[in-house]
């Protein structure tokens, strides 16, 4: 089985193994964004599980994945802490390292809107050299999930050891960089919201949610060139879209958004990601692996913080 296949069935999901970044979330709740040089008073503030990657695998751990994640941690307590939280997710966190470097931490605003603005700080995720991956973790897997709070030779090597054993590769190219052409190969599909995308095609401005789905076909066209066939595109409340140079009769399809009432965006793409890995582990199309997936990442935004805010798949069910 190629990378670009669906990788399981849906009487049997394959596995999903996350290899990438663990932090702290250091939230502080504010009636609007700070401007540059402004000082606001804000209204509460919380420390909680986060990192894209552990939220990635905890979304998909909390629908019932079985979930894998390689990563790297401090001898501290906020390590403890993310530990405590992915593998109460029911995630396999047996090859997360313990090491001297501080655990990664993410400095979040969030204002009343539910908008959110972060800055982030390596830490110990620093550490996960492409040393550590270890191709025999990845023997069986249906999908890999990577996106690029890591650095870019442990995305390419896990990247590598998930396509040499035929899972999808599920690249979310996040927080925004150019990548090597290799990787963008090894890529089975590549998820961006449309401000990545247009950096990605060179500025080329991403069509509106409502334009028609031929207007979205220069895109289509531009992904494949540049060796990915599929893509999806997130359009916040706007919902997304499914780009697939391989389906002639639908090459754009556009996924709905889920309305929600949001109290708190922050986490919500690391949502949609980790949804959809378990469900394309579970044997579904990519495109119906988006409207479970548009679901799950509404709900997320219902409550504050990240991983505590994340829906099971019964929530899943009951709101779709």
């Amino acid at each position: 089985m190629s990378s670009q296949e669906t990788p399981g069935t849906r009487d049997t999901p394959r596995r999903i193994v996350v290899a990438g970044s663990l932090n702290a979330d250091l939230t502080i709740y504010c009636e609007r964004l700070p401007l540059p040089g402004e000082t606001l008073h804000g209204s509460s503030f919380a420390v909680n599980p986060g990192g894209k990657s552990a939220n990635q695998a905890v979304a998909a751990g909390r629908l019932g994945g079985n979930v894998m994640l390689i990563g790297a941690v401090g001898n501290d307590p906020n390590g403890d802490m993310l530990l405590a939280s992915t593998s109460g997710a029911g995630v396999d966190v047996s090859h997360v390292r313990r090491v001297e470097e501080p655990t990664g931490v993410a400095v979040i605003s969030v204002e009343d809107s539910g908008e959110n603005s972060i800055i982030i700080s390596a830490g110990a995720n620093g550490t996960l050299t492409a040393n550590a991956i270890d191709p025999a973790l990845f023997e069986g897997a249906g999908v890999v999930c990577l996106c690029l709070e890591v650095p870019p030779e442990t995305v390419l090597a896990a990247a590598q050891a998930g396509a040499d054993a035929g899972a999808t590769v599920l690249l979310n190219l996040s927080p925004y960089a150019t990548i090597a052409e290799k990787l963008a190969r090894l890529t089975g599909v590549l998820l961006v919201n449309s401000h990545e995308a247009s950096q990605f095609l060179g500025g080329r401005a991403m069509p509106s949610s409502d334009a028609p789905a031929s207007d979205w076909l220069a895109a289509v066209e531009q992904f494949a060139g540049r060796g990915l066939a599929k893509v999806l595109v997130t359009l916040g409340s706007a919902g997304s879209m499914v780009l697939d140079s391989t389906n002639t009769d639908e090459p754009a399809v556009w996924i709905a958004p889920t309305k929600v009432n949001a109290v708190d965006t922050t986490g919500a793409g690391d949502a949609f990601t980790g949804s959809v890995a378990a469900r394309l582990a579970a044997g579904d199309s990519l495109v119906e692996a988006a409207r479970y997936a548009s679901v799950a990442a509404a709900l997320a935004t219902t409550k504050k913080g990240t991983q505590a805010a994340y829906p099971s798949a019964a929530e899943v069910e009951a709101a779709g």
